[in-house]
Order: structure tokens, then sequence, then C-alpha cells
């Protein structure tokens, strides 16, 4: 009977040893195999997320553009108020300029106007 047990325990160590060496021995494959699998399956949307991401990239790097030069032309919209003092300065210069010029013609055209008048006047009256 001890026998019979002794083989029997001898049986059982033996295929439990049998089976965790079979186990050991394909359990990387069958890894490898479940990791293949999953980059196979995942590997294409991954790939779509890439270009969606490097097609956003692109876009944001033309929208940041766009907002860096509209920065500098509102800073140097800024900076230009001193030459836009300037040009109405020079504005107001030239308007001013030109109300004398039109009230000295003014003058000379009435005193013009008076002195044709009297002239005529008085040939009118030399003339009888």
């Amino acid at each position: 009977m001890e026998d019979q047990e002794m083989q029997l325990k001898v049986r059982r160590v033996t295929d439990k040893f049998t089976e965790s060496m079979y186990v050991l021995a394909n359990e990387p494959s069958v890894a490898l195999y479940r990791l293949q699998e999953h980059v196979r399956r995942s590997l294409p949307e991954l790939v779509q997320h890439k270009t969606d991401m490097q097609s956003w990239e692109e876009q944001s790097q033309g929208a940041i553009y766009t907002v860096e030069y509209a920065c500098s032309a509102v800073k140097s919209m800024t900076n230009s108020s001193m030459y836009f003092k300037n040009i109405d300065g020079l504005l107001r210069q030239a308007i001013s300029m030109k109300e004398q010029i039109s009230t000295s013609q003014g003058r000379r055209k009435r005193t013009m106007d008076s002195g044709l008048q009297k002239e005529g006047g008085e040939k009118h009256s030399s003339g009888m």
C-alpha cells in the first residue's frame, strides 16, 4: 500500500512538474502572441491619432504665427502714437496757415475791390 501511495505521490509531483515546465516553456510565446495581437488591433488607431495630432499641431502653429503677427502689429501701433501726434500737430499747423492765407487773400480782395470802385467812380465823375 505504501508503494501505491508513493507512486501516486510521485505521479502527482511529476505531473505538476511537467505542467509547470509546459507553462514556463509556453508562457513567453503566449505573452508575445497576445502582445502582437494587441499591437495589430491598436496600431491603426494609434497611427490615426498621430496624424490627427500632427494636423492639429500644424493648425496650431499657423494660429500661433497669426496671433504673434497681430500682437506685433498692435505693439507697433502703440509705438506709432508719437508719429500720429506729430501728424496731428502738422495738420493743425497747416489748417492754421491755410486760414491765415485765406484771411489775407480776403483782405487783399476787399481792398482791391474797394480800390477798383474808387477808380471806377472817379472815371465816371471825371468823364462827365
